[in-house]
């Protein structure tokens, strides 16, 4: 008994080691790279940025079960930092040592700005939403799309477009609205010069803590002033609130709403307040409505979330652009220096060489160079009709509001 008793205990432990042997291999075997989401997934801008995360981790799904790239799959690692900065700065020390951690999309102004030393030093990519100053000064940091400056300047060129076309002379007084925050300030860091370019009479900025539920005494405050047009900023449903009491103050009969990027979504604010919102401008660099729920990469939707796709939010199916700039960014390094070789500074390297990437026309073609950090560099406008966003121009090149700022 003792003899037949050893000699099991050798052959578990033989077939232990092989298997832990060959299975070792296989781990050691299969390469993987990793990015990184500073996110919010609770707090001001989860309204937007949940479903986003969702597109990009369900592209990376999609990817890495066609086989990834090259055998080489891709790690998601979403972090909720609840749009807090300290949160922000302490995931990121975190989660800087994964092994081949190659992009850094920090979900937020304030976050990106915080970041952003720790991320060059570290040579990686990191992604930011919109602010210029990174276009301004050229170094490791890409913004998703436009600056946002420079959308506002369409916005702006649009509203003269407008007041001309109904007929109107001299130029329409603009009021402006949003966070007071460095994103609800970034858009006149060379929005105001622009609108001083076109000689638009540019009111005094009304800026309210982010987290308000009224907005009454600021909008109240343009109306006195004159505004013909008002450009409310934030993230929805911040700008879905704020033209819900523009109505309720009676302001839509006679004032023009304009929203900015992060404006009503259909699933979100239009669903939640269709009437109020009626005849909303909206400004966008990526599909929205039905033409972001017929695009093809909206079948992920369906097929990760279990969702119906009339629940489709707008910001998914541009989440899936970040999954599709790092897909391709990948391959050309990968191309130029092999797995090996593969670190934050190649993808650096890849990055600038995405310029007139496609991006499947869910954005303008990708616009990153040696000289560009901006994703995009046209916008397109939206209006609210029937509680549906409807598209009421075409792509459309945004000027350049970034060089007239001092930064």
């Amino acid at each position: 008994m003792k003899r037949a008793g050893g000699g099991f205990f050798l052959v578990v432990l033989a077939l232990c080691i092989f298997f832990g042997w060959t299975h070792g291999d296989s781990l050691a075997q299969e390469k993987t790279v990793a990015y990184l989401s500073l996110a919010d997934y609770t707090g001001a801008i989860a309204g937007l940025n949940v479903p986003a995360d969702m597109g990009v981790e369900d592209y990376f799904k999609e990817l890495n079960a066609r086989g990834g790239v090259e055998g080489i799959k891709v790690k998601f690692i979403g972090v909720d930092t609840r749009y807090d900065v300290a949160r922000g700065v302490s995931a990121y020390k975190r989660y800087r040592t994964e092994a081949k951690l190659l992009v850094v999309n920090a979900i937020g102004t304030p976050i990106g700005k915080a970041v952003a030393p720790l991320a060059t030093k570290d040579k990686l990519v990191q992604l930011v939403p919109g602010d210029g100053e990174f276009q301004a000064k050229l170094g490791r940091i890409f913004i998703w799309g436009p600056a946002y400056q420079d959308s506002f300047a369409a916005a702006l060129e649009w509203m003269v477009s407008d007041w001309k076309a109904k007929g109107k002379t001299g130029m329409p007084k603009i009021g402006f609205i949003s966070w007071d925050s460095p994103y609800g300030k970034e858009f006149l860091r060379g929005g105001k010069e622009y609108a001083e370019k076109l000689r638009v009479p540019l009111l005094k900025p009304e800026f309210f803590p982010p987290g308000a539920l009224d907005h009454t005494v600021y909008l109240t405050r343009l109306a006195s002033a004159g505004a013909n047009y008002i450009f409310a900023g934030g993230v929805d449903p911040t700008p879905t609130n704020i033209v819900r009491d523009a109505h309720k103050l009676g302001l839509t009969k006679s004032i023009q709403m304009v929203n900015d990027y992060w404006g009503p979504t259909e699933p979100v604010g239009i669903r939640a307040h269709p009437e109020p919102l009626e005849g909303t401008v909206i400004t966008s660099y990526y599909l929205r409505g039905e033409e972001a729920k017929k695009h093809p990469l909206s079948a992920l939707w369906t097929k990760y979330r279990g969702k119906p796709i009339a629940d489709l939010n707008e910001s998914y199916i541009f989440g899936t652009v970040w999954g599709m700039d790092f897909e391709e960014a990948l391959k050309m390094a990968l191309k130029d220096g092999g797995y090996e070789k593969l670190d934050g500074e190649a993808m650096f390297k890849a990055y600038q060489k995405l310029t007139g990437f496609k991006r499947q026309g869910i954005t303008g073609p990708n616009a990153y160079s040696s000289t560009s950090r901006r994703g995009s560099l046209e916008v397109k406008f939206y209006q609210v009709k029937g509680a549906r966003a409807v598209p009421i121009t075409d792509w459309i090149k945004a000027p350049d509001a970034v060089s007239l700022h001092t930064f």
